[in-house]
């Protein structure tokens, strides 16, 4: 892979590092609100149970969506340190190149096309 490639992976990692962080602040910040506070209800009265239920699951399915992002964050965390150690565009299982269409779709992978396929067929 030439220079100016690598370049450009290193930019963009970052830039989907940023976009990540950033996501995932602004799912903290939602979370961290009181259930009455992020709906806007003001009142004295108490929230009622649907209501209770459907904030509960907000937060859950925000949970749940910042453990991805969290997973993506480390797998681009990983590429950048694999960028440093000019070991990037190798399959960590394999040991061949990873193609520039994969590495183009997925930037933060870490395993060729097969290796990846043969290990979703595993699950």
């Amino acid at each position: 892979m030439t220079k100016p490639q690598l370049q450009e992976f290193r930019k963009r990692l970052l830039e989907e590092r940023n976009k990540f962080a950033g996501e995932l602040k602004t799912i903290a910040r939602k979370s961290s609100k009181n259930p009455r506070d992020s709906s806007g209800d003001l009142s004295a009265y108490t929230v009622h149970m649907a209501d209770m239920s459907a904030d509960t699951y907000e937060r859950e399915m925000d949970v749940n969506i910042a453990s991805s992002e969290q997973k993506v964050l480390y797998q681009i965390d990983e590429a950048l340190k694999r960028l440093e150690e000019d070991a990037y565009g190798t399959c960590q299982q394999c040991n061949k190149p990873v193609s520039l269409s994969r590495l183009k779709a997925v930037p933060y992978t870490e395993l060729c096309i097969q290796c990846q396929r043969t290990k979703e067929h595993k699950k």
